[in-house]
């Protein structure tokens, strides 16, 4: 018995498949071409974006994304303006999976449509696609009255790591929006410029303690975050303890050794969590100093908080040792 979803060695013949008077069947022969992976099967799906049965545009919008390159990307502007929603998610869906950067010319007009579920879907492709001329619409979207646009602008912003940007992703972290200063203050992590991780730092004293954590975790990451050692040691006092977890692992990848006594305070944190990377940090340091709060934590009740001190433990050890043999 063949499947229903045998593939097409002649994608001609689909078109009497796709032309059926039952659905169910438009939609087998639909899945069949997307299953087929020939780049040929693509002028045939996208004869079904207006086709008027909900269904089949969704599994249409389905089977383009197994596809890539600017024809798949125009059939699926088609589709994500579909005035019913699950035919537009899953065209956004398949937009966001483009990866030919030539896809973009099918994509950008749609950063200015009516609709913000659009804009944003549109914005979320064109971060994958990574094209230059996104700049200025993404740049100018910032401006956009829905937040979730405004969101993924940033986004295409952060993908494409140009300095010039800064300034409106610096302008963003101060956004009304929390969403948008979390993302604002992520795609800061890329610049070499002081005042991106200035900006960074300031976002420490959010009122939003998920963008104090973002701020804390990319500080870790930018390459000025160094800057900031001892506004990232204030905070380890947080009353989020998901804030103090990623200030101490920002400090223990910078090496901070004055970081030692607050980091260590947090190994005695009843969240195994903080205790773990409590401990992962005073290894990472290595310090002398931190060996005193790791002892009581040898044998913790958390089998990774165990793992951990131990680990860390021998690399004070280690280090002592190389520092006996070059003295």
């Amino acid at each position: 018995m063949s499947s229903p979803f045998e593939s097409y060695d002649d994608l001609e013949d689909a078109d009497e498949r796709l032309q059926a008077a039952d659905p169910g069947e438009r939609r087998v022969a639909i899945i069949a071409l997307g299953h087929s992976g020939d780049p040929a099967a693509v002028k045939h799906l996208d004869g079904m974006t207006a086709d008027p049965d909900p269904g089949v545009r969704q599994q249409t919008a389905i089977a383009l994304g197994e596809f890539d390159g600017p024809e798949a990307a125009a059939a699926l502007a088609k589709l994500v303006i579909d005035p019913e929603q699950a035919v537009a998610s899953a065209a956004a869906d398949a937009m966001a999976e483009l990866k030919d950067p030539a896809s973009a010319d099918a994509v950008l007009p749609l950063v200015s449509h009516s609709h913000a579920f659009v804009r944003m879907a549109a914005l979320r492709a064109l971060k994958e696609l990574r094209r230059k001329d996104a700049l200025k619409p993404a740049l100018e979207a910032l401006r956009d009255v829905d937040a979730s646009v405004r969101v993924q602008a940033i986004g295409v912003i952060g993908f494409l790591k140009l300095e010039e940007s800064i300034p409106a992703l610096t302008s963003s972290t101060s956004d009304a929006d929390p969403h948008v200063r979390r993302a604002a203050v992520s795609a800061l992590a890329f610049s070499h410029l002081k005042p991106a991780a200035e900006s960074i730092t300031r976002a420490l004293a959010d009122s939003d303690w998920m963008v104090r954590e973002i701020a804390a975790e990319t500080l870790g990451t930018n390459v000025n975050g160094i800057l900031a050692a001892d506004a990232l040691i204030s905070i380890l006092t947080d009353e989020f303890w998901q804030v103090r977890l990623k200030a101490v692992r920002s400090l223990g990848k910078m090496k901070v050794a004055r970081a030692v006594p607050p980091i260590g305070a947090c190994i005695m944190h009843p969240q195994a969590n903080l205790r773990k990377e409590g401990a992962a940090a005073l290894g990472e340091i290595a310090d002398p100093a931190g060996a005193p709060f790791l002892e009581p934590v040898l044998d913790d009740a958390d089998p990774e908080v165990r793992k951990n001190a131990r680990w860390a433990m021998q690399q004070i050890a280690a280090k002592k040792a190389a520092a006996g043999r070059s003295s």
